[in-house]
């Protein structure tokens, strides 16, 4: 044992056994505290480390129990004199450390002998159990070139917080290994879960000196509207970009293009039966693209469905009069005509629009014209999301009815009246505006790979891409679960499908931060339509590997989904009171001890644990306080209640509920 061993020695082993050892500090120590060659120590707090000397190593315990004499042993006196007497640490052996440097590793090879020395931890042992030293590292440069500039340096591991066993102790994790997996940050209301997201991201952003985190992509899914101020500040020319998108449900906001939704997510969202109504939103859906084709062969598959439609109007089997069958004929017509199947063509054979009929034998001559379009054995195109008016799925759906009764299903158009319902109703809802695309908007929609450039923050430069914003927040403050749902879970596909086709894997990570995660990765299904929590499970199990990650903050981990959960590799866990959150975190969790999940019913605001695989050990830590904060602090209740008589009402409520009762008009402040 070397001189500083021995000078900041505070007791000895006086029993050893395989799960336990027992301490007896020096006489003298006053209220467990040491005045080491270094500093003075207080070495009773539960949780932390003693080092205890054995052979070339130290055995590395945790502090588990504290008392003031050996209770086994008989009192030397009736009266306990409390400033001499002995006083004992009880410790649970957790792993080793090699005196001499080296890495931490866990289980005990080696025990020690009676009457070791137990020795107080110093923070650059501490650094190396929990593998967090050399925080700063020097910089590289793309595909080992030079770094430029030359002193550049990149963060190693990060600083979360100040931990609450060792003094003035920086709690870090390793960067690879928190960022490298899926996160939960679980907590009850008001624990501090937001303060804890933007403190990390702070940290991690706010880095002074080059290289800043260009690399980053945090697309934030921002349920409540609070990361917009907490973040934004993070903003930089030359360093950090953030791009804020608000989607309040109207076109004036974000925008999601129908035609981006996947087969299954139209399925899903009109809710269609997959025996009867299923096939024909395929084949409405598939008309969409076709309706819009140039080429010949496209042509020819448009003129066969146009004709085989025409031919049933005029047979007459859907039970509607002559001139609502007619109208549909001019309908299809005018919306879809060809250089041989048009207005002219029926007009040639002098129509009677407002009766539906043919002057003479005009039917027939038009119908035979007609059936030479019919061709057999055509194959309708499948649906390949070319963009189209939202308004023509109708018509495409009514087509596809139309067109399935030419075929012998009469019955076909009772089957499907609910689903033409449903997507009735999304056309008239206004909260689906944002969805919506009308023909004048087409021009100007954007491109897949544009669309999904802004999520991740690429800009053209050139004939490159180079990032201008690392933080994405999506403010979905304004619109309802159901439409959060279906805005998450499609951008989360798009996204993972991105990096699934990406060459190599794993070059462009993407991290979905999700608050408030139980709003929409519930562990039942979900009470709408969409339900986002498939393709999040998905992500949480397949992700890693292209590089797309979770980080999810939720108040009730028994309401989350158990699969996305269990795939979480690391935790920041805030108070949690409810017996079910806490058996939830037990079980997802079964390298956490009871002793641990003990502290969270106690812990105190601002307060967590992090365990996983970025942190060696459990460690209680004081987040490191967010500025500026998120946008949810606690109300003041005391300094809201009592005032004077006649303060104005510090709430200022949208345009469209408020309004002077004698002008009519919204006041001025609220504009």
């Amino acid at each position: 044992m070397t001189h500083d061993d021995r000078k900041r020695a505070i007791g000895k082993v006086v029993s050893v056994s395989s799960d336990r050892f027992l301490v007896e500090m020096h006489a003298g120590t006053d209220n467990f505290t040491v005045v080491g060659f270094d500093d003075v120590h207080y070495v009773a707090r539960l949780g932390s480390f003693l080092m205890i000397p054995a052979q070339s190593e130290y055995v590395v315990a945790e502090v588990v129990g504290l008392r003031e004499r050996d209770a086994s042993a008989p009192g030397e006196r009736g009266d306990l004199d409390r400033a001499t007497s002995s006083k004992f640490l009880d410790l649970v052996p957790v792993g080793m450390l090699p005196v001499a440097g080296g890495p931490f590793r866990f289980g005990v090879s080696i025990f020690p002998s009676l009457y070791a020395d137990a020795l107080y931890a110093m923070d650059r042992e501490l650094d190396r159990i929990f593998e967090t030293e050399d925080a700063i590292e020097p910089s590289t440069g793309a595909n080992g070139e030079a770094c430029s500039p030359p002193s550049a340096n990149r963060y190693r591991v990060l600083s979360i917080g100040k931990s609450v066993v060792f003094e003035d102790y920086e709690v870090k994790v390793r960067l690879d290994d928190f960022f490298g997996g899926h996160v939960a940050v679980l907590g009850n209301t008001g624990s501090g879960k937001s303060c804890t997201v933007a403190a990390t991201l702070q940290a991690l952003f706010g880095k002074p000196e080059e290289h800043h985190a260009r690399g980053a992509t945090f697309v934030v899914f921002d349920v409540n509207g609070e990361y917009g101020a907490a973040l934004a500040s993070l903003a930089a020319p030359g360093a950090i970009g953030v791009d804020r998108i608000v989607l309040d449900g109207t076109p004036a906001g974000f925008r999601l293009p129908h035609w981006f939704l996947e087969m299954s997510e139209w399925e899903l969202l009109l809710q269609a039966s997959e025996k009867t109504q299923l096939p024909v939103l395929r084949t409405a859906l598939g008309l969409t693209s076709l309706f819009r084709a140039k080429s010949p062969a496209a042509l020819e598959i448009k003129e066969h469905f146009i004709a085989t439609c025409i031919i049933e109007c005029f047979r007459g089997a859907d039970g509607d009069s002559p001139v609502s069958k007619f109208q549909r004929v001019v309908s299809l017509l005018q919306k879809y005509p060809t250089a041989t199947l048009n207005m002219a063509l029926l007009h040639h054979y002098r129509p009677n629009m407002q009766f539906g009929n043919f002057a003479g034998n005009g039917q027939e001559e038009f119908l035979e014209v007609v059936r030479t379009k019919v061709r057999e054995d055509v194959r309708l195109p499948a649906y390949d999301h070319t963009p189209f008016a939202f308004d023509d799925l109708a018509e495409c759906l009514d087509f596809a009815i139309l067109y399935e009764e030419a075929h012998g299903n009469r019955q076909i158009r009772d089957y499907c009246a609910s689903l033409a319902t449903r997507l009735k109703s999304l056309q008239d809802r206004s909260e689906y505006g944002f969805l919506r695309h009308v023909e004048d908007d087409l021009v100007s929609a954007p491109s897949t790979m544009a669309f999904l450039m802004r999520l991740v923050g690429l800009s053209q430069r050139g004939q490159t891409l180079t990032k201008a914003n690392q933080l994405i927040i999506i403010d979905m403050n304004d619109v309802e679960d159901e439409v959060v749902e279906l805005v998450s879970a499609v951008i989360a596909r798009m996204l993972f499908k991105l990096l699934r086709k990406a060459d190599p894997r794993s070059r462009f990570p993407i991290h979905l931060l999700l608050e408030e995660a139980h709003r929409y990765i519930a562990a039942t299904p979900s009470r709408f339509s969409l339900d986002a929590a498939r393709g999040f499970e998905r992500i949480a199990k397949e992700g890693r590997k292209y590089g797309m990650f979770v980080m999810l903050a939720s108040q009730r981990p028994s309401e989350l989904s158990k699969t996305v959960l269990s795939q979480c590799s690391n935790f920041v866990v805030h108070r949690i009171q409810n017996p079910d959150d806490l058996a939830q975190i037990r079980q997802m969790t079964p390298f956490i001890s009871d002793a641990v999940l003990k502290r969270l019913p106690s812990l105190p605001k601002q307060h967590a644990l992090v365990f996983g695989t970025s942190v060696n050990l459990p460690t209680t830590f004081k987040v490191r306080q967010a500025s500026p904060r998120p946008r949810s602090d606690d109300a003041r209740i005391v300094e809201r209640w009592f005032h004077e008589d006649g303060r104005p009402a510090d709430l200022c409520l949208p345009t469209e509920i408020i309004f002077d009762p004698i002008t009519d008009q919204a006041p001025e402040e609220c504009v």
